[in-house]
């Protein structure tokens, strides 16, 4: 709840707000699913077969694959490309899409993971990559057309509705 909190302050004062600046002071925070505990997997990472990850809507970004996070939920296996940002702050980046896209969510996806603005939830003491898909949250570019962001890469999807983290805008 503090993290809704805190974003939603952040979305409604901070002047690089992805909110445009004439609907900030009306803005009563962004929507999300309800809490789902089973959205929150521990994922073993595998090494990646190739190190490219050219990603949609990124020319000013480039990322490295680093490796596949694998998890699973309700007898589905998950695999998601895990990204290093290479330019801007550096860091982890995990985006994905799943069946909420375009519908209850963004079209474009979500992000899971994103280092550089503290989206990540950190390594067990076994080493495996926590993966809360509660903390799911749009792209700058869902709020406003201005902004260019970095969409999931191809293989970055859950084949299942994610019904957890931020919804539609």
């Amino acid at each position: 709840m503090a993290w809704r909190i805190g974003r939603d302050a952040i979305f409604r004062a901070h002047p690089e707000s992805p909110v445009p600046e004439g609907r900030r002071a009306g803005f009563g925070g962004m929507a999300f699913f309800p809490y789902d505990p089973s959205w929150r997997l521990e994922a073993e990472i595998e090494r990646p077969a190739t190190t490219d990850s050219p990603l949609p809507a990124a020319p000013d970004a480039t990322f490295r694959r680093i490796g596949v996070a694998v998890a699973a939920r309700d007898g589905l296996e998950i695999r998601l490309p895990v990204l290093w940002l290479e330019s801007y702050g550096g860091g982890v980046f995990l985006p994905f899409r799943d069946l909420t896209n375009g519908t209850d969510t963004y079209g474009g996806g979500r992000y899971l993971i994103d280092q550089p603005k503290g989206a990540d939830l950190g390594i067990t003491d076994a080493g495996l990559l926590i993966l809360d898909f509660n903390y799911a949250y749009h792209p700058s570019c869902a709020h406003d057309p201005r902004w260019t962001c970095p969409l999931a890469p191809p293989d970055a999807v859950v084949g299942v509705r994610v019904a957890a983290g931020e919804m539609t805008p």
